[in-house]
């Protein structure tokens, strides 16, 4: 860990982008003035921690509810063996029940 003195009104750089600057010391308090770029979070340690534990949970709540979701999903049926195809169904005109077209039979469309 890098340690630094400053006086009030005094800053320290980190990087190109981001001052920080010494307000006021009063007692065991120090107040620090942060200059960054918005894209730039800046929290505190202790509220850090906090979202750091929400989004901790959150992502175990996700994960439950895909899994519980996952019980619900359909299950896809097992592809046909690779190089057969399903036969091709005839239709009776006169009402019966329809068979499989065999290979030298040509399918008629009405």
């Amino acid at each position: 860990m890098l340690t630094l003195t400053r006086s009030v009104g005094e800053s320290i750089r980190i990087g190109e982008d981001i001052e920080v600057y010494v307000v006021e010391v009063r007692g065991g308090t120090v107040r620090l003035g942060f200059k960054a770029p918005r894209e730039v979070t800046i929290h505190r340690e202790e509220v850090y921690k906090q979202i750091a534990e929400a989004n901790a949970l959150a992502a175990e709540v996700a994960a439950d509810v895909a899994g519980a979701l996952a019980a619900f999903a359909p299950v896809a049926s097992p592809a046909p063996a690779s190089g057969t195809a399903p036969e091709p169904v005839t239709a009776d005109p006169a009402g019966a029940a329809a068979e499989p077209a065999r290979a030298d039979q040509a399918v008629r469309k009405n």
